[in-house]
């Protein structure tokens, strides 16, 4: 069973998701872990820009970031969108 999201948690997982460069990178660290230099390399943005997207995804749980040395990698949260589905999921029923 999947956990529910309180309003204000689910409101920051769709709020997150409203933007596009987000749901790529999302999209991105699903397939595995990806340093924040690599998502700012595909981007035509700063990497400043690209790590306020990180940090927006991580405060909706929707990603995690660990480090590695000097690097920041960053991974997926499929338990996070597995939580926003089953609340979509709800609302159809």
């Amino acid at each position: 069973m999947v956990a529910r999201l309180d309003d204000e948690a689910l409101n920051r997982v769709f709020r997150a998701l409203a933007d596009g460069t987000r749901r790529d990178i999302v999209r991105r660290t699903l397939l595995g872990e990806v340093s924040v230099s690599g998502l700012a390399a595909d981007y035509a943005m700063s990497f400043a820009a690209v790590q306020k997207h990180v940090a927006v995804l991580e405060k909706a749980g929707l990603v995690r970031k660990s480090a590695a040395g000097r690097e920041r990698l960053v991974r997926a949260e499929p338990e996070q969108l597995a939580r926003a589905r089953a609340c979509l999921e709800r609302l159809e029923a």
